[in-house]
């Protein structure tokens, strides 16, 4: 038997799925590709994660786009979040190429071009569907660990959101919550004091220089309602394909903070919503991260934590995520961990750091007789990757060098007309991009200081009212006692009078003019 037939029969034995499955593409022997290899993936594992990596320009993006495709063929829905503007040609079918057509011939499969159903979402100003949440959907935990408090500022903000709770007050912006930090140290100071204890004015200061980043970072616009259900990333259009939702990031990339903050937010509501699913053999959603390394990189400790929690539950939900970065060293190796379907582009070797990283790279993966994994990293061609899956039981397939099949769609953007015709054609944009205002704890405790405020004005008033009443009846008293003594000032005795009289003292001085004589 040859050594490729004997490759051959290796790959399709470890390949080998009896249930429902996507062709990446045909399995590699050096430079040759052996027609037919066929390189699968169940459907049964794709809630196990999964990881595209490689250096700039070797295919991860057409990688992703291939994948959104077959998972939508499958009906599987998928959410992408396209952060270099490149995956919106989803929704227009490839003008087709002569390279296309001979990848295909060496894979061992003909190439059809389709379109498939795009919905199109934003979280900035960027046209599209509008994704928003409510600060009160965060909570307080999930909402202290994205800001990364300390633990006496995580108890003020649980304080926060319980007092709003006790008296009904929405917290559905950045501004209901800044505005209830400000008032817990100042007009309602006591109220806290007498029900929760004294709140820190440092503390809560720290806190609003918090918000006030994730806010210039565009989080205003991300917060508020009406807040997106995550019921409907998991749509099936007419024909029973799943809807491929395509988040636009490109104005994204400069705010890290915004971008993991609605990340985690996304994963917990996830996890919060969708139902256990069992074994049921298929996923609900796939979510592909594109540069991965936004997420993780401004992430505190905590933050982390809940990341790695939600990746190592929400599988069970039947919830696949995909992180597309350049490095798998970008990813957090507790996490790194967990994702059972790897591709691996080619990788560069410029430096001494670049050579360890490939190394290390290299020890991701299964060992194989047919591959050197460091060398062959670096001689990978483009839209070509090293692919080990999990198998219906849970265990990695044998790695093998995929040359990867090419994308149904367009690998190009849409114009700005088809986009907007993609755009008007939702059946969720009117449903979620109504701008909504309504009465929250930002008008509500405007009010209630208003009536603080008009409740010491006229407090006040009273005071000095009293005051004046005081000041005018003292007077009134003063000039009473002055008038009194003045009457009697000038009603003299009797005896005084004659005392004083004229006769009696010139009586007086008689006397001693006699007497003297």
């Amino acid at each position: 038997m040859s050594q490729q037939q004997e490759f051959f029969d290796y790959i399709n034995e470890g390949y080998k799925t009896k249930g429902e499955f996507i062709e990446l593409g045909a399995a590699m022997l050096g430079e040759e590709t052996v027609t037919n290899a066929i390189v699968k993936v169940p459907l049964k594992t794709l809630n196990r994660h999964g990881l595209i990596a490689g250096a700039t320009g070797t295919g991860k993006t057409k990688t992703l786009q291939v994948l959104a495709e077959n998972l939508s063929e499958k009906g599987i829905p998928v959410l992408l979040m396209d952060i270099k503007g490149d995956l919106s040609g989803l929704a227009q079918p490839s003008p087709g190429h002569a390279k296309i057509d001979e990848r295909h011939e060496k894979i061992g499969f003909p190439f059809e071009a389709k379109k498939f159903p795009v919905e199109i979402l934003s979280i900035s100003e960027q046209d599209g569907t509008k994704m928003r949440a409510t600060v009160s959907e965060f909570g307080p935990v999930l909402l202290s660990r994205i800001l990364d408090l300390t633990e006496t500022q995580s108890g003020i903000v649980a304080i926060i959101f319980k007092y709003c709770d006790d008296n009904k007050l929405p917290l559905l912006d950045i501004k209901d919550f800044k505005k209830i930090l400000q008032f817990a140290t100042s007009e309602g100071k006591e109220d806290f004091q007498a029900e929760y204890g004294r709140i820190s004015t440092a503390s809560t200061g720290a806190i609003l220089r918090k918000v006030v980043e994730i806010e210039q970072q565009g989080g205003d616009l991300f917060f508020g309602e009406k807040s997106f259900e995550v019921e409907d990333l998991t749509r099936i259009d007419e024909n029973g394909r799943g809807i491929i939702s395509v988040l636009r990031l490109t104005d994204i990339q400069d705010k890290p903070k915004l971008f993991s903050t609605f990340m985690l937010q996304l994963l917990a509501e996830v996890y919060e919503t969708f139902p256990e699913q069992g074994d049921s053999g298929r996923p609900e959603l796939i979510i592909f991260i594109d540069e991965a390394h936004l997420v993780f990189e401004e992430a505190s400790k905590a933050l982390l934590n809940q990341i790695e929690s939600i990746v190592k539950l929400i599988r069970s939900k039947g919830i696949g995520l995909y992180f597309v970065t350049q490095n798998p060293k970008d990813v957090p190796e507790d996490i790194l961990a967990q994702l059972g379907l790897k591709v691996q582009h080619a990788l560069r070797a410029f430096t001494a750091k670049d050579r360890k990283a490939i190394k290390l790279a290299a020890e991701n993966y299964p060992s194989s007789e047919y591959y050197d994994t460091k060398e062959v990293l670096t001689q990978l061609g483009i839209g070509e990757a090293f692919v080990s899956v999990l198998n219906e039981k849970g265990i990695p397939t044998p790695l093998a060098r995929t040359m990867l099949r090419a994308p149904m769609s367009r690998m190009d953007i849409l114009t700005e007309k088809e986009l907007n015709t993609v755009i008007g054609n939702s059946r969720l944009i009117h449903k979620y991009n109504q701008e909504i205002d309504r009465e929250s704890a930002y008008e509500m405790l405007n009010s209630k200081i208003e009536k603080i405020n008009e409740a010491e004005q006229e407090a006040i008033k009273k005071a000095q009212e009293k005051k004046e009443k005081e000041r005018l009846a003292k007077e009134k008293e003063k000039k009473a006692a002055s008038r009194s003594y003045s009457r009697r000032s000038t009603r003299q005795n009797p005896i005084v009078k004659v005392l004083t009289s004229a006769t009696f003292i010139r009586a007086v001085f008689g006397i001693l003019k006699k007497v003297i004589k």
